[in-house]
């Protein structure tokens, strides 16, 4: 079995909601895309909006509203997902735009768990801080992860708790303001899926 074939078949043993997510979306996306690259709309201005829609939303749930932050965190969703589709439609990739959009990712997702680590601070709720800032580190751990394997020309977009299922998840956490419930739940599984990213990247190293 070739190093292709072999890297191949250990990607299709893990699946994501991402990548399920992503074989159909572009029905939805291009259309919009095609729009909005007609209109001069630039992608980083999309990934901007949708930075500046989670860090509001991060604000109002540190002010204790918590639902009102989950739907304003929703909103931020599909900016994140029409920069990418309106970059490839207009022919505006880029080394950098594809590095600002992870970057800016990064940004939105702490944005929203610190309003959360403000929240639970002011209010005295430790086990909530404690939980939200595992939560931080298993993202970051998740994102890292990828980041350093492809440093080493290994494709690693495995894992159970990619992007899209944290961004699901912590929405309806915020939505149903089941704090605990959700980072508790987000907290084991970001992490879980930092260490599935390291046996991955394992397991590629050894067909070298």
């Amino acid at each position: 079995m070739s190093e292709d074939q072999t890297s191949s078949r250990i990607d299709r043993e893990y699946w994501t909601l991402t990548g399920w997510v992503k074989s159909w979306a572009d029905v939805i996306l291009n259309p919009i895309s095609r729009l909005l690259a007609r209109l001069g709309v630039q992608p980083n201005l999309l990934s901007l909006i949708g930075f500046f829609a989670a860090s509001a939303a991060g604000a109002v749930v540190a002010a204790g509203y918590i639902s009102q932050g989950g739907w304003l965190f929703l909103l931020s969703g599909p900016f994140d997902a029409l920069d990418g589709s309106l970059a490839r439609t207009a022919g505006l990739e880029s080394r950098f735009g594809a590095f600002f959009d992870s970057f800016i990712d990064r940004y939105s997702e702490t944005a929203i768990l610190f309003g959360i680590l403000c929240w639970s601070t002011f209010h005295d709720r430790h086990i909530l801080v404690l939980v939200t800032f595992l939560t931080m580190i298993g993202s970051f751990m998740v994102s890292y992860a990828r980041a350093r394997a492809e440093g080493l020309s290994i494709s690693c977009k495995v894992g159970l708790f990619t992007r899209l299922e944290r961004f699901i998840v912590l929405t309806l956490t915020l939505i149903t303001q089941q704090l605990l419930v959700g980072l508790t739940i987000l907290a084991f599984l970001t992490n879980f899926t930092a260490l599935q990213r390291m046996f991955h990247v394992y397991r590629q190293s050894m067909y070298e």
